[in-house]
């Protein structure tokens, strides 16, 4: 016969070598590539479940990301308004310090200019004191030459130092 019509030797040969490699397929192959295959596909399907929930997982991770950076924002911004009260607070602090240092620096200068002025006032006092006392005795040593007119102004001094006590005596009665 010719090449393309087999012999039904060859057919029946073909025939049981075929059914006997599908039966060894079938007991020993089949179940062996099915379980492989189920294998994979519980395994893609376990990988697709965790990139699902490492999806998620990301999603939830991004949504704490943005709260965490919205309570950073606020939590910044209150401490700079806190900083900025301080800050205002500190330099109130600071005026109201100077202010008081300054009142009491023009205290102490007027304190200081009165008690210059007054100690001038008594130099210049003592001062004019000074000349009356140096002018009288001039005065009174070209007045006084003489033992008796000395003598006269000495007891007119005394007549009237005796009256201031008199009315200085009468005063503190009162």
């Amino acid at each position: 016969m010719g090449l393309l019509q087999p012999e039904s030797g060859l057919l029946f040969w073909m025939l049981i070598a075929f059914v006997v490699v599908f039966f060894l397929l079938s007991r020993f192959g089949f179940p062996a590539i099915l379980r492989t295959i189920e294998q994979r596909k519980e395994y893609i399907d376990s990988s697709l479940a965790s990139a699902r929930a490492a999806e998620s997982k990301l999603a939830s991770l991004h949504e704490q990301g943005e709260a965490i950076i919205a309570a950073a924002e606020a939590r910044r911004t209150e401490i700079l308004d806190a900083a900025a009260a301080a800050r205002e607070q500190l330099l109130s602090a600071a005026r109201e310090r100077a202010e008081e240092e300054e009142k009491r620096l023009m205290a102490e200068a007027r304190h200081e200019a009165e008690a210059e002025r007054e100690a001038i006032l008594n130099d210049a006092k003592n001062q004019v004191v000074m000349l009356s006392v140096a002018i009288a005795e001039k005065l009174l040593r070209g007045q006084l030459d003489d033992r008796t007119s000395q003598t006269a102004l000495a007891e007119r001094l005394l007549d009237e130092m005796a009256a201031q006590q008199k009315s200085c005596k009468s005063c503190t009665q009162d």
